[in-house]
């Protein structure tokens, strides 16, 4: 299933996508749950009759009419997530930031996945992203994909992690890099460098959609990848590409460490983390190792931010500046 919520009268509506129509689930069968809260809350119970529901959308058996998803007002297809964490996933992206900082790979990398936890009070859809004045001081995206959890757990091991996955979703986790890298030279962070926009959508696809695009995990990991391309555009022009395939820690293994002595729960969001090439903090910095006049890029007012993953949809955002002057990097004491 494609699950998508949008604003209808000014309130959540989860609703199934198809051939570019929004049908309500509740209208679907007044049984079935109404928001993604909802649906995540009850997932084992309700979940075969949405394939019901959505298989008679698709077969042409419903009666109901659509709303046209080209004109609804979409939003994060979890709008609400009980937390937010970010992996580490992508080998590539971790070893060509290092190497562009002069740096050796680090070791740890191989041995275990790390995450950290980001304001799930600033998840967003597609849309306008507000930033404030700071932000703009090499203000940066990352190209990634995303799940929710769909079931309660703890101590789950990485063979029984992946069905706690209620869907995939693409993952734009926004940068302020010069506000992350003050917070970080204490060891702390990435805090204000993230805090204000994690953006996912537009869609929330089920793993029984991505049937078809199964790989095996790389050698010497657990769960299941898939190989779907990535890309991210920037005023019509791509600058990144990758694969989920291209994960050496499976989002199975990342559940493994993030469920280890604790519950997770229904709504819980998780990211890869960024694919390689996918920002351009690394963009940038393999610019400047091979031509030391290479001009940085970074998003500026006005950017129009596109993703694409194969079957998880395409992820559209505008970068809009807040009205005011205010700065915290100018409040430092002296």
């Amino acid at each position: 299933m494609k699950l998508v919520t949008y604003s209808k009268n000014g309130r959540e509506q989860l609703s199934f996508y198809a051939s570019g129509m929004l049908y309500d689930t509740n209208t679907a069968n007044n049984q079935l749950p109404g928001t993604m809260k909802e649906l995540l809350h009850n997932w084992e119970r309700t979940i075969d009759n949405m394939r019901k529901a959505e298989d008679d959308i698709k077969t042409g058996k419903a009666t109901w009419q659509g709303v046209p998803y080209a004109g609804a007002d979409i939003l994060a297809p979890v709008p609400h997530p009980t937390s937010c964490r970010d992996g580490y996933a992508f080998r590539q992206h971790v070893a060509a930031a290092r190497r562009n900082r002069k740096v050796d790979m680090i070791p740890e990398f191989d041995q275990y996945p790390i995450f950290y936890f980001t304001n799930h009070n600033a998840i967003q859809g597609p849309g306008p992203i507000p930033v404030m004045r700071d932000h703009f001081n090499k203000l940066d995206f990352e190209l990634e994909s995303s799940i929710v959890i769909c079931k309660k757990g703890r101590n789950i091991k990485a063979k029984d992690a992946d069905s706690y996955i209620g869907g995939y979703m693409i993952m734009n986790d926004m940068s302020a890099r010069t506000l992350q890298m003050e917070e970080m030279l204490l060891n702390l962070g990435p805090a204000k460098g993230k805090d204000f926009s994690t953006v996912i959508g537009p869609w929330l696809v089920t793993p029984d959609e991505l049937e078809q695009y199964k790989i095996p995990a790389k050698p010497n990991h657990e769960g299941i990848n898939y190989n779907l391309k990535m890309k991210c555009l920037v005023n019509g022009v791509q600058v990144s590409e990758g694969n989920m395939g291209d994960m050496d820690w499976t989002f199975a293994e990342i559940i493994e460490r993030c469920a280890y002595g604790v519950d997770i729960l229904p709504g819980d969001v998780i990211g890869s983390g960024t694919v390689g090439t996918g920002c351009f903090l690394e963009l940038n910095g393999t610019g400047k190792l091979s031509d030391p006049n290479y001009k940085e890029q970074w998003l500026q007012d006005g950017d129009v931010v596109e993703m694409e993953i194969d079957s998880l949809g395409h992820l559209t955002n505008t970068i809009v500046a807040e009205k005011t002057d205010w700065s915290i990097l100018a409040l430092k004491k002296k």
